[in-house]
């Protein structure tokens, strides 16, 4: 049987309009990055938008070889590896354990957690740091990955037990009858169906705690490599900037990023989605 065509309407050719509008709106500081990053410093400050006239690559070069940015590059993926690792050992088992639980103890917990993500970072920050100087955490990676941890809990919670409510507790009763301890059960059957949630996790915190420019600037210590974004800050000038230098470190940290939203983008998508819906 021939395929009955669906007529095109007015309102599906708006709607791809505006939605193609809104996409070049947030792919053109893409572009327009990677495009300026072949450029030589005197190119962009002569005319910004206008195409490189060659393939300069001196930028990353220098930024690779005669400065401090290796260094900074380890210290972001060490800052954004290291959180991610333990919020998803630490988050879900919480979630499952608020989740199944049920009680009214849970519940104060659950909405504890809901809680801390209302308060703003500036609000405690002082008291923060002071808290960090006491425990020996404040001028190394230790410090800013215990906040980032802290920081995810409230959101890392909701989103956990919203897909919870999903996951049918026969799996877990026959596990159990099995033989399958409490924590096996969780790791062994309940964690592997966490897969897009999970997912969904790591692109948000990670992308977060990757560009992240106010608190590895303030705990960690001057005078040494920090991370990415700090490192380009300080080819900002207040009268001349090295903006070939900008250009070139951005686009090197952009390529983890598009790397990982790429490979997780179907998780990420199913994980958000069903988590609003379950929720």
């Amino acid at each position: 049987m021939a395929r009955i065509k669906k007529p095109i309407q007015a309102s599906d050719v708006i709607l791809f309009a505006v939605t193609l509008v809104i996409a070049v709106i947030f792919a053109f500081p893409i572009f327009f990055n990677l495009m300026s990053a072949f450029k030589t410093n005197g190119e962009i400050l002569r005319d910004a938008i206008a195409l490189p006239k060659g393939f300069y690559t001196e930028s990353f070069t220098y930024l690779l070889t005669e400065t401090e940015y290796p260094r900074a590059i380890l210290n972001s993926a060490i800052l954004t590896i290291g959180s991610i690792i333990a919020m998803i050992v630490i988050i879900p088992m919480a979630a499952y354990a608020i989740e199944r639980t049920g009680n009214r103890w849970t519940s104060g917990v659950y909405i504890y957690f809901l809680f801390g993500m209302m308060v703003p970072f500036q609000v405690y920050m002082i008291p923060l740091f002071r808290q960090l100087k006491a425990m020996g955490l404040f001028g190394n990676l230790a410090g800013p990955i215990m906040i980032y941890i802290a920081g995810s809990v409230g959101f890392g919670v909701l989103l956990f037990t919203s897909f919870l409510k999903g996951v049918p507790r026969e799996i877990e009763e026959s596990a159990q009858i099995d033989g399958c301890s409490r924590m096996g059960i969780f790791w062994r059957v309940v964690f592997p169906l966490l897969g897009p949630v999970t997912a969904s996790m790591v692109v948000l915190q990670g992308l977060g705690i990757w560009n992240d420019f106010l608190m590895p600037m303030l705990v960690l210590p001057s005078g040494q490599p920090k991370t990415m974004i700090v490192e380009l800050f300080y080819y900002v000038g207040e009268f001349s900037s090295r903006w070939d230098m900008i250009f070139a470190g951005t686009t090197m940290s952009l390529i983890p990023v598009l790397i990982a939203f790429l490979t997780l983008q179907k998780y990420f998508v199913k994980g958000v989605s069903s988590g609003a819906i379950k929720g």
